[in-house]
């Protein structure tokens, strides 16, 4: 059957096209078969990967628009590989920035939705406005909705796994799980992987010991994230207490980081990766779009912000021009430091932050809370219902605290309730499905 209609998907880094993208495009395939086209396009973003493009492909769409030819289509509505657009369709906002969907809704003539988790702008110029919790909204000709979080669709989107790792690896299905989410961009690699290998070594001498798995992130081979563990490739390796490990591929089984003590991480391909994730007890991550998808699957999680990072880390998830300054090689580590102790400045109020900077000690704890919550469950919940540890980390203290949850289980079960009430229940992709589609019946008027 050939599609009469266009729901253009408009996003920005994978992050967005995990969380939001891939939930929404699943649910509208199955709404609506071939009887719809699904294009996605992906919009500038100073946080993207360059890998976007290549991730939105595996998802169930028709075609995929990578970031470079953006700016062609948007003035000539044109594109290098010839795209053709139907003469009524949708653009949707899922990432970036919401001026982006409105200029190509204009171009394209196509209705214009908004799925908004903050704030909605230019809503004088939408259709339609899909919040994820109750918001006020200007006076505006706009259809507003609140439909709920799209990542909870998650849970109900991920197959059960098959095959079961702890089966690959002959393990007793009572075993314990940790996942390593180090990341998947340089600057949080290059200290984030050689923690993880260093983390999993002390869980390997815990009686039991306890297995660690790295779910790769789909815009790294499996070459390109062993070099964050090799000291020539990363001279970082010196700025925290992490170690070493060199790649096994072998034809049977997992592939695997071997470590110097004979630790084995093994690493895990299978995108998407929900499934592994619901076999975990506990993820041990860094701060960013990991810790949406986590708490979207209701998995308890650790998560880490290395004061380490500040010496080398150019990029950050702050915006603006900070962000800009972070990137320039010149000044950036320095600048990074500069924009750290400001927001901690900020958040203690300059007396408190005056006492911090006359310790002969670093209060770690006082740190933290200057800087405030940057796991999305906790800045969701306005609370810490997940433990973000700060300060120059030493595995062994972070392997105690996971081996203390796992010797604790209740912790970790409290610790799934409240992410699965600060997440919400399912139903929000479809929700904006019917929502879009009901746009394009307004469409054919």
């Amino acid at each position: 059957m050939q599609a009469e209609q266009e729901i253009v998907v408009l996003s920005n880094g994978p992050g967005e096209l995990a969380t939001w993208v891939y939930p929404y495009v699943t649910t509208l395939r199955q709404r609506v078969g071939s009887r719809v086209r699904i294009s996605v396009v992906m919009v500038p973003c100073p946080h993207a990967s360059g890998h976007e493009a290549e991730i939105a492909r595996r998802y169930p769409v028709d075609r995929v628009l990578p970031v470079r030819e953006f700016w062609r289509l948007l003035i000539t509505k044109t594109t290098a590989s010839g795209w053709d657009w139907l003469p009524r369709g949708a653009v949707v906002f899922l990432g970036g920035d919401q001026l982006f969907a409105v200029l190509l809704a204009k171009r394209l003539g196509y209705r214009c939705l908004l799925y908004c988790e903050w704030q909605a702008r230019w809503h004088r110029w939408v259709d339609v406005i899909a919040l994820r919790r109750p918001q006020p909204v200007p006076p505006t000709r706009a259809k507003v909705a609140v439909i709920g979080d799209l990542m909870t669709d998650v849970q109900t989107l991920a197959p059960e796994a098959q095959p079961d790792l702890r089966q690959m690896l002959g393990l007793a299905a009572t075993t314990p799980l940790v996942a390593l989410m180090a990341g998947s961009k340089p600057n949080k690699l290059k200290l984030g992987l050689p923690l993880s290998l260093a983390i999993a070594d002390q869980l390997a001498s815990a009686t039991p010991p306890i297995p660690c798995v790295i779910p790769v992130a789909p815009t790294l081979t499996l070459e390109s994230l062993s070099r964050y563990a090799d000291p020539t490739d990363n001279p970082e390796l010196t700025h925290i207490a992490g170690t070493t490990a060199q790649l096994y591929q072998p034809t049977d089984g997992l592939p695997y980081l071997e470590t110097p003590q004979g630790t084995k991480v093994y690493l895990w391909q299978q995108l998407p990766n929900y499934p592994l994730l619901r076999q975990v007890a506990i993820a041990v991550t860094t701060v960013g779009a990991n810790t949406a998808e986590l708490a979207a699957l209701n998995v308890p999680m650790v998560v880490l912000l290395p004061a380490q990072q500040l010496r080398v880390r150019r990029a950050h998830p702050w915006d603006g021009l900070a962000g800009l300054l972070v990137a320039l090689p010149a000044i950036g580590r320095h600048w990074t430091a500069l924009v750290f102790w400001v927001l901690v400045a900020k958040g203690l109020g300059w007396r408190r932050f005056w006492q911090v900077l006359q310790a002969p000690d670093i209060d770690w704890q006082l740190v933290k809370e200057g800087l405030g919550y940057k796991a999305w469950p906790n800045l969701w919940a306005g609370q810490e219902i997940v433990p973000e540890l700060v300060g120059p980390l030493d595995p062994q203290a972070v392997a105690e605290q996971l081996i203390h949850y796992l010797d604790h289980p209740q912790e970790l079960a409290a610790m799934k309730v409240a992410l699965q009430a600060v997440v919400g229940s399912p139903g929000a992709a479809a929700s904006l499905v019917e929502l879009t589609l009901s746009e394009l019946s307004v469409g054919k008027e």
